[in-house]
């Protein structure tokens, strides 16, 4: 298996990515579960925050949380929280992902924006589910989040989530 993902197809066809919305959640502090055989478990609950863009805004409602297994340098992570979108709809995510030192990861902007940090990989790979007709949408689109932590003792967790077309 090689190191580093295949290049594009010659066809020239590769996905597109349309900026939907980020979503800030807050986090309070995190809680050790255990260790073992490598491994270190720890859970990030979040406490609340919000989503802005130009497809859909709202909150995220208290209650949920990340598990995180850290091996080496590599965390996998599994996030799982609601958002209630402005119009009262209650949509579920759940957010797996991979935080990791990288060095060639390069500083990304999206304007004057910082999308993402130099030498880190922050990604995740978001799915939804609703029954809300106005935010079906969501459950039948693949996403993928840019994230990256924010605030003063980066008690915010930033995520850029971009629909593939």
């Amino acid at each position: 298996m090689p190191d580093t993902p295949p290049s594009p197809t010659s066809s020239g066809f590769s996905p597109a990515l349309t900026f939907a919305f980020e979503i800030r959640a807050q986090v309070s502090e995190t809680l050790h579960i255990g260790h073992g055989d490598g491994e270190v478990t720890e859970f990030t609950p979040i406490t609340g925050g919000t989503v802005e863009g130009p497809l859909l805004r709202g909150t995220v409602l208290s209650g949920g949380g990340d598990w995180s297994s850290t091996r080496g340098e590599v965390c996998e992570l599994d996030a799982r929280y609601l958002i209630r979108a402005e119009d009262g709809a209650v949509i579920d995510i759940a957010n797996r992902g991979f935080y990791r030192p990288k060095a060639d990861s390069p500083d990304q902007f999206e304007g004057d924006l910082q999308v993402t940090e130099a030498g880190h990989y922050y990604r995740t790979s978001p799915v939804f589910r609703t029954d809300a007709p106005a935010h079906r949408w969501l459950a039948e689109t693949v996403f993928v989040g840019l994230a990256r932590p924010e605030g003063k003792e980066q008690d915010v967790v930033a995520i850029r989530m971009y629909a593939v077309r």
